[in-house]
């Protein structure tokens, strides 16, 4: 975990009594949960039921966030596709409680622009760099399979987001696999190329996750925690100027890149569907198989299913 957002748990407020706890929510500056956290909107469209307010802390990717989760600082969050695989391996309580399918556009492979490298097959040997555990770890497994390539025919370089963001602006990776913010700011300029996007690898979701513990306690304010984030996607979906200007006021990121974001994917919260829990299988086998993750998982059995989205609605 870093220490930001160490120090963001570690001034949440402890739990309440029943019927009055408050809700810990991890986000990124990414999403539903972005745009719930910077435009205020949750605790009025929950309306106050189960929950006396909310603690939010933020992180720069997935895998801090679960590993908060796992030591019961955070209650809900949302990630990529990799990061509930890595948990569930290493026994975190988890579940799926809901999923965004993904246009695959908001994540990619690139280079720096003058590169020599023009497809996957030309980076056989050199240095990619991406974050472990997260949705970039597969992305880059399954680009380099298009080739007939794997994880040992690459140098990985593990780096968080910001890390790999120095080291590929210094020359230090000969690839970087990215999502948005980090991936539009990287393009911004013209001094990256890209390889390939996610629309050329494989169909995936991103996901939110809610602790065992959290959904056992209170299914109910589960359901209504998921129905007002659905009503805040609708929202966004809606208001694309005002949820633009609200994200940019809140990350300081330059207006063309939260557009540039937000035009690649639209908001969304949705049930646990089949073919959501087929394709997840089919990414945590991937990891098995290649042995990666040290025991198989169940994507199914951790799947939250007891969730009727209500009525949507666009209202504030």
């Amino acid at each position: 975990m870093t220490g930001a957002a160490a120090a963001t748990i570690s001034a949440c407020a402890p739990r309440g009594k029943a019927g009055g706890d408050r809700l810990r929510i991890g986000y990124q500056k990414n999403g539903v949960l972005l745009l719930a956290q910077t435009g205020g909107r949750l605790l009025g469209r929950l309306g106050g039921v189960g929950t006396s307010g909310i603690d939010w802390a933020q992180f720069g990717s997935g895998p801090p966030l679960l590993e908060a989760m796992r030591a019961g600082a955070i209650d809900f969050g949302a990630v990529g596709d990799t990061p509930p695989i890595f948990a569930q391996a290493a026994g975190a309580p988890i579940l799926y409680a809901a999923a965004q399918s993904l246009t695959g556009k908001a994540q990619g492979l690139l280079v720096k622009a003058p590169s020599p490298f023009h497809t996957i097959a030309d980076l056989k040997g050199r240095r990619i760099g991406f974050t472990k555990g997260s949705s970039a770890h597969l992305f880059v497994v399954q680009a380099l399979a298009t080739a007939g390539l794997s994880l040992g025919d690459i140098t990985p370089v593990y780096l968080s987001p910001a890390d790999a963001s120095a080291a590929f602006a210094n020359g230090s990776l000969d690839g970087w696999a990215i999502w948005d913010p980090f991936f539009a700011i990287a393009q911004q300029g013209g001094g990256s190329r890209l390889i390939v996007d996610g629309r050329g690898v494989a169909p995936t979701s991103s996901f939110y996750i809610a602790s065992a513990s959290f959904a056992a306690r209170a299914p109910a304010v589960l359901n209504s925690l998921l129905d007002a984030l659905a009503a805040e996607a609708a929202w966004g979906n809606a208001h694309q100027a005002e949820a633009a200007a609200t994200i940019h006021a809140a990350t300081g990121l330059p207006d063309d890149i939260v557009g540039v974001s937000l035009e690649r994917g639209r908001f969304a919260v949705l049930p646990m569907m089949d073919a959501v829990i087929r394709t997840q299988q089919a990414n945590a086998d991937i990891f098995k198989r290649l042995g990666i993750i040290p025991a198989s998982v169940d994507v199914r059995a951790a799947s939250w299913t007891r969730w009727t989205p209500a009525p949507a609605t666009t209202t504030a």
